[in-house]
């Protein structure tokens, strides 16, 4: 018979017979079937078809790329008209030696600059008060607007983009500001992202950066925000991090359910403020992690996407459509990267990547494979910026939007995450909101909680990581990397330098610009971070600026519950 001449009625009931037979020969061949579980805790089924997926069979049920709810992504042309910015994070030794590494990186393809600063500068010292062999391991030493100026020599930032790794009082972007100042830049002109505006998800996660006191950190965020909207208009001054949560253990619908509630917390406070949502919200922005779970990452960043959209129209009252875009920047996960056989590292970058493409970034980093040794080699980064070009370029994976959209099994796990975060987030609610809930401890307990269950999954074998539990190699030290150092005597010229400059300031001048950011601190009426870009022009460094802001606002001290 015609299949198309066939009743519907006679179609469905070849279905119906169709999927029960599969339903017994799989039994019948599969035995006791194992139960499956993502790291979210959703049950994954053996098979998806129509019936699992609510909307299948409605007429256009996903809508469309640009248009709310956005589940298939935020603009119309997605990566087929502009492609992820490859924002290579990049952090090595002295001003100079970041200059070198930056240009050669931007020359293989790199498309916007990321800098990482030395954890002596995450942690508000100068290298004068660090342990010499310390300083420029895991990123470059920048004190003072001199070290930005040549971390950034040969780069226009008027025209190319920049981030910022850069927790409150945000010195590395005043250092920054001052250069394109210096430089005869229009600061209307400059783009970028201060990646590590979001105080929250230090505290929970990433215990270098206490800085300032948890309110010292909320009153400046919202300096910095108001600032940066009135006079760096297309900076964005707010990324909500939930890769800090992620890496910490939380699972990927935790980490988006904490970052959705990071972002309501900090847009409730700035409306607090008397702020337009529609003026703040366009520049808020998103930095996540990218696991190892593929399908569950695609699914977070759908479902995140459409959550944001409701949020920012029906609780945050926006109703500019610009204000409803979930722009996010997205990291493969360091986390995930093994020791062992540190070449398969490739590969996991690679799944992780297309997670993120598919999911619908905007930006992407791409870590290097010896990462869980050192700070990048020029080998290893060199890899991890020609990683984004081969799947541009060669596997022509932004050809097609969202490729995945309209997968029965796609669509049923973006339903179930998007519950799922939803879920996490009334939690938060019930709390009193995120700060409350950090303030309590109840999301640390939450993230230890998930840690421990991954860990257990590892140690039972149910999670397998290939070289570690299962796979194991005995050559592993034939394919691991050296680890370099910075050049000592490069360092020591850097120090000396530094020092000589330190002696030659004017005491009223460095005196004075103390003085202005103590009485921008004990007067709410005026701005804390403009008063770091003032500091910044008149020549402080970062720690002098975080030591007298970290008395006037209170030291940050970790929130650690049992």
């Amino acid at each position: 018979m015609n299949k198309r001449l066939e009743s519907p009625l006679t179609a469905a009931h070849a279905a119906s017979d169709a999927k029960a037979r599969w339903q017994r020969e799989y039994g019948e061949t599969i035995g006791a079937d194992r139960k499956v579980t993502n790291v979210s805790g959703i049950a994954i089924q053996p098979l998806y078809g129509s019936d699992d997926w609510a909307n299948y069979g409605q007429s256009d049920p996903l809508g469309y790329p640009g248009q709310p709810d956005y589940t298939r992504g935020i603009y119309a042309t997605m990566h087929r008209g502009r492609t992820w910015t490859q924002r290579q994070l990049i952090g090595l030794g002295t001003p100079d030696d970041y200059n070198t590494r930056l240009l050669e990186i931007m020359a293989r393809g790199a498309t916007a600059v990321s800098l990482i600063p030395c954890n002596s500068v995450y942690r508000g010292y100068d290298m004068s008060s660090v342990e010499p062999e310390l300083l420029g391991t895991c990123g470059v030493v920048v004190n003072n607007a001199e070290h930005m100026a040549r971390c950034l020599e040969g780069v226009d930032v008027g025209e190319i983009s920049c981030a910022m790794n850069d927790p409150s009082p945000f010195t590395l972007l005043a250092f920054m500001l001052v250069t394109a100042e210096r430089r005869g830049i229009d600061w209307n002109k400059i783009t970028g992202t201060s990646n590590q505006s979001d105080y929250i998800s230090h505290f929970v996660a990433n215990h270098m950066f206490y800085r300032l006191s948890l309110p010292g950190a909320r009153r400046v965020l919202m300096d910095h925000i108001t600032w940066c909207n009135e006079h760096v208009p297309r900076w964005n001054p707010m990324s909500v991090v939930g890769q800090h949560m992620q890496q910490a253990g939380a699972t990927p619908a935790e980490a988006m359910a904490f970052t959705l509630a990071t972002a309501v917390q900090n847009a409730e406070d700035c409306i607090a403020r008397g702020m337009d949502p529609d003026h703040f919200l366009p520049r808020f922005t998103f930095f996540f992690d990218i696991s190892m779970g593929f399908f569950e990452e695609v699914a977070k960043f759908r479902a995140g996407r459409r959550i944001w959209a409701r949020l920012a129209r029906e609780r945050l009252g926006a109703k500019d459509p610009r204000s409803w875009r979930f722009k996010f920047h997205g990291q493969t996960s360091g986390v995930d990267l093994t020791r062992q056989q540190p070449l398969n590292n490739i590969a996991r970058v690679t799944a992780q990547a297309m997670a993120g493409i598919f999911g619908g970034l905007q930006s992407l980093h791409t870590d290097s494979y010896d990462e869980v040794f050192s700070t990048p080699s020029e080998a290893g980064a060199r890899i991890a910026v020609a990683t984004q070009n081969i799947l541009r370029e060669e596997a022509h994976l932004t050809d097609v939007i969202d490729p995945l959209g309209g997968s029965f099994y796609v669509e049923s796990l973006t339903d179930e995450m998007e519950e799922r975060i939803v879920s996490i987030m009334k939690t938060i609610d019930d709390a009193g909101g995120m700060y409350k809930a950090v303030e309590s401890g109840l999301v640390q307990r939450m993230i230890g909680a998930s840690a421990m269950r991954f860990q257990q999954r590892v140690e039972s074998g149910e999670q397998v990581i290939v070289g570690v539990n299962a796979y194991r190699a005995d050559d592993d030290a034939a394919t691991r990397p050296a680890v370099a150092r910075p050049d000592a005597a490069a360092m020591q010229r850097h120090l000396d330098a530094f020092a000589a400059w330190k002696a030659e300031r004017s005491p009223s001048s460095v005196n004075a610009a103390l003085d202005g950011l103590t009485h921008a601190a004990e007067d709410e009426q005026r701005n804390v971070f403009g008063a770091v870009v003032d500091a910044a022009r008149a020549g402080l460094t970062n720690e002098e600026i975080c030591t007298r802001l970290r008395r006037d606002l209170g030291f940050g001290q970790p929130l650690a519950f049992v």
